[in-house]
């Protein structure tokens, strides 16, 4: 048995998220009351983020992992910033949707337990994103490096984007930040499957400039959405009295402020690249 898998800070970090997303899962299950798409989206993300995080630390208690054909150390810090976005993104919907005001019954009060569990299981995979995170000069593990973890990032929002996509048909401008999201989407994450698939070697050209090249690609992409989308979404076009959680121009209003933070993550992204290749 490798007891560190248990005992390091990392294994700690670990069974802490395993504990508090198994409990925020049982508050809400016991509630009855997670009916309609975000509250499955939230369930899923609990319990995908447990059963995942469980089978590392068993894998890596009995000294299995090395015979995966996969980079280990890949794997697992790109899913722990995975489960943070997810969690993060569960904690903030959550309450949002589900909680009302005031909260003065007993399953309401579930739910607010499981929703501060939820924050505090998002900061023990912070913390095991820092804590896997490569030290400077340290780039035998791509996805634990700055760069790496932004490429998480970077598919989780476009996936977020996708999910608020509505209506864009029949309006050029808008499909073609459609075809920008999917672009930059796939691309993306080929990058990481290939990282994880230790497949990336196998391709003839200079990988680091062209990733260097990808970037700033998706930079400039992601830039013409930033102008094109709020403009065609948003033109001589009000919101609305009555708009609710699916209304059409708060779906818009969302895709707009995602689409700005995939840009800035493409920008830094960029930056970090350039530094580690270049300088």
């Amino acid at each position: 048995l490798n007891l560190r898998a248990l005992t390091s800070w990392v294994g700690i970090a670990r069974l802490f998220a395993i504990l508090l997303s198994c409990t925020a899962f049982s508050l809400v299950a016991s509630t009855g009351v997670y009916g309609g798409p975000y509250g499955t989206w939230c369930m899923f993300s609990w319990g995908f983020c447990f059963a995942v995080t469980l089978l590392i630390v068993l894998l890596e208690l009995f000294e299995l992992y090395p015979k995966l054909p996969l980079s280990w150390d890949d794997f697992t810090s790109a899913f722990s910033m995975l489960a943070a976005l997810m969690i993060f993104t569960s904690s903030v919907v959550f309450p949002s949707v589900f909680i009302s005001n005031p909260c003065n019954s007993s399953i309401c009060m579930r739910q607010a337990a499981a929703t501060a569990i939820s924050c505090l299981c998002f900061l023990a995979y912070a913390l095991e994103v820092g804590l896997t995170r490569a030290k400077p000069g340290d780039i035998s593990s791509f996805l634990s490096t700055v760069p790496g973890l932004l490429k998480v990032f970077e598919a989780y929002v476009a996936c977020l984007i996708f999910s608020l996509l509505d209506t864009y048909d029949n309006v050029p401008g808008l499909q073609w930040c459609v075809a920008v999201y999917a672009v930059c989407f796939v691309i993306t994450l080929l990058i990481i499957i290939f990282t994880i698939g230790r497949c990336l070697s196998y391709i003839p050209c200079p990988l680091e400039k062209v990733l260097v090249a990808y970037n700033a690609l998706a930079m400039l992409m992601y830039l013409t959405a930033v102008i094109i989308w709020p403009f065609y979404s948003f033109n001589n076009r009000s919101r609305p009295s009555n708009c609710g959680p699916n209304c059409s121009w708060n779906k818009h209003l969302g895709v707009t402020f995602l689409t700005i933070f995939n840009f800035l993550a493409y920008l830094v992204d960029l930056v970090y690249s350039t530094k580690m290749v270049f300088i």
